[in-house]
């Protein structure tokens, strides 16, 4: 397994149980989220089970100098792993929400990941290994506002990175799960369970991980956990977009 993974967004939720289960395959950890108390938990969590190596770098992914922070440490050439899972929702509703909150979330989602992705790669292609895990969603598969639009965007950036990096030993999978029992959604003022969305739907952050990690070290360009997403995905491409948009407007 890895020597070290860099996990961004890592004091909560898939970016804990990232977190937990890389140190489980044997890699020391640099975590990075902008709450220390948070990831300070964490930190000890892993140590105490896994009796790993934790580095956590404090840092606000939407300002520039603490951003690159996080880019000369992947430049420092000894991260095999790197988790791009940084992230936050909005409102469907684009029309009412802030225009720069818009902004802030364009930027953490696509440009974060862009620039991160850029770092890590030398040294990855010079040591001839690598593997690069950016967390998306099925939202990236169907019209779903902008945060389906941003990660669209992932999506297709990860499955042309690992057409071109994989033969060269770097691949780049983009992790597409649906609705997953995390603080992402408390985090927007709901609750899972209140969303309109059918409890076979709700996944559980250790099953999306796991599926994830095991996608890329078979290096597939993406993963979409559960058969239930997997055939919903597949019908979004056939189905007329006003149907599909209906159906993707439940939840948040």
């Amino acid at each position: 397994m890895a020597r070290a993974a860099l996990i961004t967004g890592a004091s909560s939720g898939l970016g804990a149980e990232f977190a937990r289960q890389l140190a489980a395959r044997g890699a020391d950890l640099v975590l990075v989220a902008r709450d220390r108390a948070a990831l300070d938990v964490v930190a000890a969590d892993v140590r105490e089970t896994h009796g790993r190596r934790v580095e956590v770098l404090v840092a606000d992914l939407l300002d520039d100098g603490e951003l690159a922070a996080v880019e000369k440490r992947l430049r420092s050439g000894d991260i095999d792993v790197l988790v791009n899972n940084a992230g936050f929702g909005l409102d469907l509703r684009f029309e009412q929400n802030p225009i720069d909150d818009e902004v802030r979330h364009l930027r953490l989602h696509v440009e974060v990941a862009m620039r991160l992705t850029r770092a890590a790669l030398p040294a990855m292609l010079e040591r001839g290994s690598g593997r690069i895990v950016n967390v998306a969603s099925v939202a990236g598969f169907v019209p779903r506002g902008t945060y389906g639009a941003a990660k669209g965007w992932l999506i297709s950036f990860s499955r042309w990175a690992n057409v071109v990096y994989r033969p060269r030993g770097v691949t780049v999978t983009a992790v597409c799960p649906g609705f997953v029992h995390t603080n992402f959604h408390e985090r927007l003022g709901l609750a899972p369970g209140h969303e309109g969305v059918a409890p076979g739907l709700w996944l559980d952050a250790a099953t999306v991980v796991r599926e994830g990690l095991r996608a890329a070290a078979r290096g597939r360009s993406v993963s979409v956990p559960s058969w239930r997403y997997a055939l919903l995905v597949a019908g979004s491409r056939v189905l007329p977009d006003r149907v599909v948009v209906r159906a993707a407007a439940r939840g948040r």
